[in-house]
């Protein structure tokens, strides 16, 4: 086994695993995601402050669960059934922020999961998307704990890509629905994917509007003593 400390992704993503994996050995993660999938949202939240303020929050949440999980089972994080002194806890969280006719922002999440979820994403792309530029809103958090006293020691960052799309999306709507992409996916679109026909200009991280920024990642895990650098 590696003598270095796990890094537990508190997430069931994929893709954000795949990314976590760009940076660290993938031998090192473990995924554990939240056990709660109750989540403050951002339903009353109308301004960039508040909807960063609320995303901090949701990641903050997010890894205490995961934290609580590993104190409470620390066999949790073995690997080769030996117990580490530590871990490095990653936590994320992401929001398609989009303008409305009033000026005020709204966050689209990911779409229903009922049968209405392709009526909801042509919504989107036609009242929020199309021919727009929106905001990709994320919040990383890595938290090293140890085992031995249960201490714990956060790092955090926010970050924010500017994504613009194409204004006539309406010859590739039906068609993008029908590939069944845009379920789980924030905001509707996968710009890693067949989502990517939408887009014309990506300003910031690039792999923010994936699921997870690599550059404030690297440096949280960095800080926290995770990787060296």
């Amino acid at each position: 086994m590696s003598s270095s400390p796990p890094i537990v992704l508190g997430s069931r993503s994929p893709r954000r695993r795949e990314l976590l994996g760009l940076l660290v050995p993938p031998q090192r993660i473990i995924m554990r995601p939240p056990l709660s999938s109750d989540e403050a949202g951002f339903d009353d939240l109308t301004t960039l402050p508040q909807l960063e303020q609320r995303i901090s929050e949701i990641v903050q949440a997010k890894a205490a669960d995961v934290i609580q999980q590993l104190l409470n089972d620390p066999q949790i994080a073995a690997q080769s059934g030996e117990q580490p002194s530590e871990v490095f806890v990653v936590a994320s969280d992401t929001t398609v922020v989009v303008t409305k006719a009033d000026g005020t922002l709204l966050s689209l999440g990911q779409p229903p999961t009922d049968a209405s979820w392709p009526d909801v994403v042509r919504d989107w792309f036609r009242s929020y998307l199309g021919g727009k530029t929106h905001l990709v809103l994320s919040g990383v958090s890595v938290t090293r704990v140890r085992f031995s006293d249960q201490s714990q020691q956060a790092w955090s960052h926010r970050c924010v890509t500017r994504v613009t799309m194409r204004p006539n999306v309406e010859p590739w709507l039906d068609w993008y629905i029908a590939t069944g992409e845009p379920q789980g996916k924030a905001g509707g679109y996968a710009v890693q994917g067949a989502g990517s026909v939408f887009v014309t200009q990506i300003e910031g991280s690039y792999s923010n509007v994936v699921g997870l920024p690599l550059e404030e990642t690297l440096a949280l895990l960095r800080q926290a003593g995770a990787v060296d650098g």
